[in-house]
């Protein structure tokens, strides 16, 4: 396939495509007068390139989980099956931390007080600039 009929059934644009090419994290071949060629089962490659960067996977880990796969062939029900475990976990995490981050706005958001004695979030005077930059009392600050 053409990078042009690549980026098109993938979804992306063909900067894309030479992008993730010049990462690692797909690969083609070159005509003999030097035009890319795709195999087909990249689009599954990107298909799951696409997929990570939706759910906030970086790409080197996604580099990390292709270099397990077989680069000559699609790869198989066991290959995708063994991505999916890997995943699933890091994902199940990440699925928490969201809904107690969202708990922690809903509650600050909404309580109104900005209570000394009850607020997490509230820092009078800065008084936790000494420790650094970004939050350091709500999950995954800093601080915590």
């Amino acid at each position: 396939m053409t990078i042009g009929e690549v980026a098109r059934r993938a979804g992306i644009a063909t900067s894309a495509v030479r992008f993730y090419e010049d990462q690692g994290l797909i690969s083609s071949i070159r005509t003999s007068g030097n035009q890319r060629r795709y195999p087909r089962h990249m689009l599954r490659r990107i298909g799951i390139i696409v997929a990570s960067r939706r759910f906030g996977i970086p790409l080197a880990e996604v580099a990390e989980l292709f270099a397990s796969l077989p680069e000559e062939r699609m790869p198989g029900k066991s290959d995708w099956r063994r991505i999916s475990r890997r995943w699933h976990d890091r994902l199940e995490a990440r699925r928490r931390e969201l809904e107690q981050l969202e708990e922690e706005l809903i509650g600050c958001i909404g309580c109104g007080c900005l209570s000394l004695n009850t607020c997490r979030v509230l820092n009078p005077d800065d008084t936790l600039s000494a420790e650094g930059p970004g939050p350091r009392r709500l999950p995954g600050g800093h601080g915590t």
